[in-house]
């Protein structure tokens, strides 16, 4: 039985994924115009109206049952054909962990749970490989390592390629120009589907692993995240507050970068909450609902964010990166949508009251720009090379 995932696996999982949520949805909202329209019927026309109810019925019951049954075998056939190794591996292009990533993020959690061979386990990335966290295997990853070192880790359903955006319009990523700079770019991969404290927890094992591998002596420490990125990195230096003390990785932490980050939530998020609450109380549509609301842990969690439970490193200097699809940060547009999934006064931690997540923090706002677009701007090279100087 192999480990490593293949396109074999993901076809399971779409083939299960039709079953559970099409077929399942078009079933339930069936039935429940169906309830509603017989109803009617036998209102107006009284019993003679119900043979007609019970054979309708009954029709689409065998019907959403045979689909079901063969969705559910064929589903069973490919995971036992997909664990013996059958076809491609998943991640060995792009494409392939780019929909592996993108279906983590939504379901991460269940995947975990029902299909772990699929599930992401977090780790240091390089050329679309692990790197194992042995003295070795980050020496054979690194051999250049300087002691200044740079930690990106990408947003929800996202993964380390993700920072190459736009490179070949730019010319550059802003690991490749830091590089140059005399940092060391290490890119992270997560299941942004988990839990943001979870996921923070292992990173903060992660990094002291790291730094206990480093080739070479480690004397700072700068992190860059995008999006829900940001926020478990937050929530790595929150899990080592609650220790006996600060670990020695902590301690490097110069600088903390966040591109357009939820600290204080996501409107997109608490919409689709919203939404999924809204449908439910409609029979009809109550189907479509449940669909939404089946979120992963680290969906459900840009609702609120990470707020002041989840203080500042007191030594880091932070910087908080905006973007709005307007070129002005107080226009009714931009307050509203912000770059489309986050509002600037989300991602700069300042809440309608004025009080502030990050006192003191540097806050730079890019006009006419969207969420992704935070990913390789010319802007944040230009701010990059200045605060990691």
């Amino acid at each position: 039985m192999t480990t490593v995932p293949t396109v074999v696996d993901a076809l399971a999982l779409a083939t299960a994924v039709v079953d559970d949520l099409v077929v399942t949805t078009a079933r339930d909202t069936h039935q429940a115009i169906a309830r509603r329209a017989h109803g009617v019927a036998r209102r107006s026309v009284g019993p003679a109206a119900v043979p007609v109810e019970v054979l309708h019925r009954g029709v689409a019951g065998l019907v959403y049952g045979a689909v079901g049954l063969s969705l559910r075998g064929a589903s069973r056939g490919l995971a036992r054909l997909g664990e013996s190794g059958a076809g491609p591996a998943l991640e060995d292009g792009p494409r392939g962990r780019f929909v592996n990533a993108a279906v983590n993020g939504l379901i991460g959690e269940e995947l975990r749970r029902d299909r772990p061979r699929l599930a992401i386990e977090m780790g240091v990335r390089r050329e679309g490989r692990d790197v194992p966290l042995t003295a070795g295997g980050v020496a054979g990853a690194f051999p250049d390592a300087t002691g200044q070192v740079v930690v990106f880790l990408h947003g929800l359903c996202e993964n380390e390629d993700y920072w190459r955006r736009h490179r070949d319009r730019l010319g550059s990523t802003y690991g490749e120009s830091l590089a140059a700079r005399g940092w060391t770019p290490v890119y992270l991969r997560a299941n942004t589907g988990l839990a943001l404290r979870e996921n923070g927890v292992v990173l903060a094992s992660l990094m002291q692993r790291l730094v206990d591998a480093w080739p070479t002596e480690v004397t700072r420490i700068a992190l860059v995240g995008h999006s829900l990125g940001g926020l478990v990195l937050r929530a790595s230096s929150a899990v080592v507050a609650e220790g006996d003390g600060p670990a020695p990785w902590t301690r490097l932490v110069s600088d903390v970068v966040t591109l357009g980050t939820p600290h204080l939530g996501s409107w997109f998020a608490v919409g689709a909450d919203h939404a999924s609450r809204t449908l439910a109380r409609v029979p009809e549509v109550a189907a479509l609902g449940r669909v939404i609301d089946r979120q992963a842990p680290g969906i459900h969690d840009l609702i609120e964010g990470l707020a002041h439970d989840v203080p500042p490193l007191p030594h880091a200097r932070y910087r908080l990166v905006t973007a709005t699809l307007t070129r002005s940060a107080r226009h009714p547009v931009a307050q509203t949508v912000g770059d489309l999934l986050v509002t600037p006064r989300s991602a700069v931690g300042r809440d309608r009251r004025g009080t502030e997540l990050f006192p003191g923090a540097e806050v730079l706002h890019l006009g006419r720009t969207d969420h992704f677009g935070l990913l390789n701007h010319p802007e944040v090279h230009a701010a990059l090379a200045r605060w990691l100087a």
